[in-house]
């Protein structure tokens, strides 16, 4: 559990400064729990330029509470949790010195935004809250109010959330948990989680990851690990302590990455998924007489593939589909395969002469248009599913046919809007099993939408 907040200050000497106001929101990770918002008389007057800044007036201040008189609603809402804050070591030392001013020990461990995103989200060219915020197309209300400032660090802790991949800030809360000696049982774990889409973690009591999955219904799933009988699941049974999660909304996501962190983390009981290769791939090459054929070929990282399957099987049916459908070439392990209505072209001998269906120059710009422009490689897309709310819609990035990422967005603009689209985007690398997740994907699932561009 989080505590988001913002303060506004008066200004004046260090740690002579007095609270104007307080924002703080509770965060589970996913959506904001409880919330403490109130304007604070400081007992001293607000320096000119923060009056300039903030809003907030003496006269405004008049009326508020004092900061004793809040403090034990600041202890409840905190009470457990991480404190958060961008540009944390100044809010966390204002609240400090408050409570200590109190003659009480305000000691919580805390997370710093513009740390998280500087290293999360490298090379922005400033990481003050209005500028970063802007940039990643996050909307902003109330700039320079405890309130505005403190859901704006929401929004972007919820981004950051997402895009660290090697799950670094939910291991700190795990081992936080540890510290408070909590011994939770496998129904309290289960209680806690959604019935929804997305990546589930399931933890042992130093925070490490045992195991990472996906599902649609991360409870139901969940529970059958903690009621089944395998071998696996009664290991799994006996290390787990806390189970955390990340909801996508969209099964592609949760299936990307799914994938990719099961690489980066490289759980114990993963080995399956972690093992899993696609040695028979799809390639197009100049047969013997000139023409472009698709061929099957074991797979070679050297070469572009236009698909990758995971059976000889699997990738030979789905030859026979291509070359049947748009009329190619085909080959198995370079060997031609003839195959009615397979060939463009049909050697007869006439008179010693040989007739042809359709020249190789005409057949190549045919093929070639074909390869360039399939469903399997070179394209600009971006497939839009839902979101993890109503509100939200999600997007996963194509360029060239290489996996950019996936992105969480409430406006239009942020994906119309290509500088906005990069900075939002959480990477994912492109490679033959997200190629072949997406492919897989896209066959089988009617509900998404994609955009081209």
């Amino acid at each position: 559990m989080y505590s988001i907040l913002d303060i506004e200050t008066t200004g004046g000497q260090f740690n002579e400064e007095g609270i104007t106001e307080i924002a703080i929101y509770k965060f589970d990770g996913h959506e904001i729990v409880d919330q403490f918002i109130s304007l604070v008389n400081p007992e001293k007057p607000i320096q000119p330029f923060v009056v300039k800044l903030t809003g907030i007036n003496n006269a405004m201040l008049q009326s508020a509470p004092k900061f004793y008189e809040v403090a034990k609603r600041i202890i409840e809402i905190t009470q457990d949790t991480i404190i958060v804050a961008h540009n944390a070591q100044f809010d966390y030392r204002i609240l400090r010195t408050e409570f200590s001013r109190l003659g009480y020990n305000f000691e919580k461990q805390n997370l710093c935004t513009v740390e998280l995103a500087k290293k999360l989200i490298p090379e922005q060219p400033s990481y003050s809250l209005g500028k970063l915020v802007r940039a990643l197309g996050i909307p902003m209300a109330d700039r320079h109010r405890a309130s505005g400032d403190a859901l704006a660090t929401v929004k972007l802790f919820k981004m950051l959330l997402d895009k660290d991949l090697e799950k670094e800030i939910v291991k700190t809360f795990i081992k936080t948990e540890v510290e408070k000696k909590l011994e939770p049982k496998l129904l309290d774990i289960v209680s806690k989680l959604p019935s929804t889409t997305g990546i589930y973690y399931i933890h042992k009591e130093n925070g490490d990851i045992i195991y990472i999955g996906k599902s649609r219904n991360i409870k139901k799933r969940v529970n059958q690990h903690f009621t089944g009988s395998a071998r696996k699941c009664k290991k799994i049974q006996a290390e787990v302590f806390d189970v955390s999660f990340e909801e996508t909304g969209s099964e592609l996501i949760a299936l990307l990455k799914e994938s990719e962190e099961i690489k980066v983390n490289k759980p114990i009981y993963n080995r399956a998924l972690r093992k899993m290769v696609f040695p028979w791939s799809l390639y197009s090459k100049i047969d013997n007489n000139g023409y472009l054929a698709v061929t099957l070929e074991k797979s070679d990282l050297r070469k572009k593939e236009i698909a990758s399957f995971a059976t000889h099987q699997e990738a030979q049916n789905k030859l026979f589909q291509i070359t049947e459908k748009y009329n190619l070439c085909q080959k198995i392990n370079g060997l031609d395969t003839p195959k009615t209505n397979c060939f463009p072209y049909q050697i007869q001998q006439c008179n010693g002469a040989c007739i042809q269906k359709e020249s190789a120059e005409d057949y190549n710009i045919r093929a070639t248009d074909f390869l360039e422009n399939n469903d399997y490689q070179n394209q600009n897309m971006i497939i839009i599913e839902r979101g993890r709310n109503l509100q939200e819609k999600s997007a996963v990035v194509l360029e060239n046919g290489m996996l950019l990422g996936y992105a969480f967005y409430d406006l239009n603009y942020q994906i119309s809007n290509t500088e906005v689209l990069k900075n939002i985007i959480t990477p994912l690398p492109s490679n033959r099993d997200s190629k072949n997740i997406i492919l897989g994907y896209l066959k089988k699932s009617k509900h998404h939408k994609i955009v081209r561009f």
